[in-house]
């Protein structure tokens, strides 16, 4: 297959925090070049909120530049790059 590694698809598992309300599709597949401002805009859109608290892996918040592929090379948990979405700040 002719592709970089940033062609692949992440799994992405996202997780509600706190009163955040949890979604039907936790779960879903994305491209690994999109920029992590994708998964933010699609929980505001999907939660009706324009600000969310979003993290990776319980621990932190990464820039909204930082790419898929990266996070998920270097954060992911048994093939799933896990973000938590809260309604207020839950980590510092």
């Amino acid at each position: 297959m002719a592709g970089s590694d940033d062609d692949q698809k992440v799994v992405v598992c996202l997780r509600s925090l706190g009163s955040a309300p949890m979604l039907r599709r936790n779960k879903f597949k994305i491209s690994g070049r999109e920029k992590f401002s994708k998964i933010i805009e699609f929980l505001c859109g999907q939660l009706h909120k324009d600000t969310l608290f979003v993290y990776v892996n319980s621990s932190f918040s990464p820039s909204p530049d930082e790419l898929i592929i990266d996070l998920y090379n270097n954060f992911a948990i048994d093939g799933k790059l896990v973000v938590n979405y809260a309604l207020s700040a839950a980590w510092g």
